[in-house]
C-alpha cells in the first residue's frame, strides 16, 4: 500500500466534504435573510442523510465489482454497510474506505446544489425526503456509469459503467469525465430545474425582486468551493502524480479565466462588475472544468473558462425569459456550464477530440450520448418524484409563510436577530 496515495486520498476527500459547508454560505448568500438558515440547513441536511445512506447501501450501488457490463441497477450485495471493505487487499493501492470516503464527498455534494433551485419556499422535510429517493434512484446509479470501471491486466476495460465501458465497446472511446461533468453536475442541474417546475413561481418573480442578502457569504462560499475541487478534481486522479498536477493546474486558470469572462459580460451588460458576479463566474468556471481538467491542456483551460464564464453569464437570465423560477441559477451554471465542460471535451480533449484527432467524432458523440442521457434520466425521475410529493405531502410552503420567511416558520431561527431571539433549540 502506498501510503503517500492514501494520504492524499484522504486530504482530496477532506476537501471536497469541505465544499457542501461552502456551497451553504454561497447559497445562504445569494437568498433574502429571512431564508438564510432554511437555505444552509438544505445543504446540512443532504450532508446528513446522504452520509449515512452512502455507508449503509450507496456504494453498494454505485460501485458493484461484478464483472461484465454493469446494468443500471446491479447491487454489490456484500458491500451493503461496508462490512467487507474493513481489510485491505496486499495489493491494492489504498485502503478501499479511503476510496469510499472519497466518493460520499461526491453523493453528498451533488444532492446539495439541487437545493438552489428551490430556495425561499421548500419545506425542509419533504426535500429530505426527495434527497433520499433522488439520491439512491438516481445519483448512485449515474455514479455507477460514470466512475464505477476496473480494468484488466492488458490495461482494457473489465467491467464498468455504461457511458465509459459500454460507449467504449460501441465508439472506440468512452465519455471523459474525469471528476463529475455528467454525474455530478449536468445531474444536479436536471434535477434543479425539474423541482423548479414542480414548485413553482416564488410569489415575487422578477429580475431584481431577490437582492442577495450578503455578497460577503457568498464570495467566502465560492472561496471555499474552489478550495475544496482541488480535492475534487487533482483527487480523482487517486494518486499524487503528474495527472493530478494537471488537473490543480486546470482547476486554477478555468475558474480564473471565467470569473474575467464573467465581469466583461456583467460590465458590458450592466455598467457593474459585482462581487457576486465574480463569484458565480468561478464557480461557472469550476463546473465546466470539472469533467475535462485532466484531459485538455492549461492554454484550452483558459479557453474553456472565457466560454464557461461568458456563456452562463448570459444563460442565469433565461429563467426570466422561459419562465422558470431556479432561484439560485442551478440550472444557468451547473447545467450549462456541465455540459459546456463535457462538449468541450468532445472537441479540444487530447489526442481523441476532433480537432485534436484529425476529425474522428467518436469522442464528441461519446461526450454528447452521456450527457443527454444523464440529463433526461435525471429530470424525469426529479419531476416524477418531486411531484409525487408535491400531491402527497406537500413540498412548497405556504404563500403566507414564504412572505413573512420561512427561517421561523419552518426552523423557529432567525440568522440575525436585531430584538428579541428566536431560539427554537433546547440547549439554549
Amino acid at each position: 500500500m502506498d501510503q503517500g496515495n492514501t494520504a492524499f486520498l484522504l486530504i482530496a476527500a477532506a476537501l471536497v466534504l469541505l465544499m457542501t459547508p461552502g456551497l451553504a454560505f454561497f447559497y445562504g448568500g445569494l437568498v433574502k435573510a429571512k431564508s438564510v438558515i432554511s437555505m444552509m440547513m438544505l445543504s446540512f441536511g443532504a450532508l446528513g442523510l446522504i452520509g449515512v445512506l452512502w455507508v449503509v447501501y450507496g456504494y453498494a450501488i454505485a460501485f458493484p465489482g461484478a464483472e461484465g457490463l454493469v446494468a443500471p441497477w446491479s447491487i454489490d450485495f456484500t458491500a451493503i454497510g461496508l462490512e467487507s471493505l474493513l481489510e485491505t487487499p496486499e495489493d491494492a493501492a489504498f485502503p478501499p474506505l479511503a476510496f469510499v470516503a472519497f466518493q460520499a464527498t461526491f453523493a453528498i455534494l451533488t444532492v446539495a446544489l439541487v437545493s438552489g433551485a428551490i430556495a425561499d419556499r421548500a419545506k425542509f422535510g419533504a426535500w429530505m425526503v426527495f434527497a433520499g429517493i433522488w439520491a439512491t434512484v438516481v445519483y448512485f446509479p449515474v455514479a455507477s456509469w460514470v466512475f464505477n470501471f476496473g480494468l484488466a491486466d492488458d490495461g482494457s476495460f473489465a467491467y464498468g459503467g455504461w457511458t465509459t465501458f459500454g460507449l467504449q465497446e460501441w465508439l472506440g472511446t468512452g465519455v471523459i469525465d474525469f471528476a463529475g461533468g455528467t454525474a455530478v453536475h449536468i445531474n444536479a442541474g436536471a434535477a434543479a430545474l425539474a423541482l423548479a417546475l414542480v414548485l413553482g413561481r416564488r410569489v415575487v418573480f422578477q429580475k431584481g425582486a431577490h437582492v442577495p442578502h450578503n455578497p460577503p457569504f457568498v464570495l467566502l462560499g465560492a472561496g471555499l468551493l474552489w478550495f475544496g475541487w482541488f480535492g475534487f478534481n487533482a483527487g480523482s486522479e487517486l494518486a499524487a502524480d503528474g495527472t493530478a498536477a494537471i488537473a490543480f493546474v486546470n482547476t486554477i486558470a478555468a475558474p480564473a479565466a471565467a470569473l474575467l469572462a464573467w465581469l466583461v459580460v456583467e460590465k458590458i451588460r450592466n455598467g457593474k462588475a459585482t462581487s457576486v458576479g465574480a463569484a458565480s463566474g468561478a464557480v461557472a468556471g469550476l463546473v465546466a472544468i470539472t469533467p475535462a481538467c485532466a484531459s485538455v491542456t492549461p492554454m484550452f483551460a483558459i479557453l474553456l473558462g472565457i466560454i464557461a464564464g461568458a456563456v452562463c453569464a448570459v444563460a442565469v437570465d433565461l429563467k426570466f425569459k422561459l419562465g422558470f423560477d431556479d432561484s439560485l441559477d442551478v440550472v444557468g451554471i451547473h447545467l450549462v456550464g456541465g455540459l459546456i465542460g463535457t462538449l468541450f471535451l468532445g472537441f479540444f480533449a487530447n489526442n481523441t477530440g476532433l480537432l485534436q484527432s484529425g476529425g474522428n467524432p467518436s469522442q464528441l458523440i461519446a461526450q454528447a450520448v452521456s450527457a443527454v442521457a444523464v440529463l433526461v434520466y435525471s429530470f424525469v425521475l426529479a419531476f416524477v418524484i418531486g411531484l409525487a410529493i408535491e400531491k402527497t405531502m406537500g413540498f412548497r410552503v405556504k404563500n403566507e409563510d414564504e412572505i413573512a420567511g420561512i427561517d421561523t416558520v419552518v426552523h423557529g431561527e432567525e440568522g440575525y436577530s436585531f430584538g428579541e431571539p428566536v431560539a427554537a433549540s433546547s440547549r439554549i
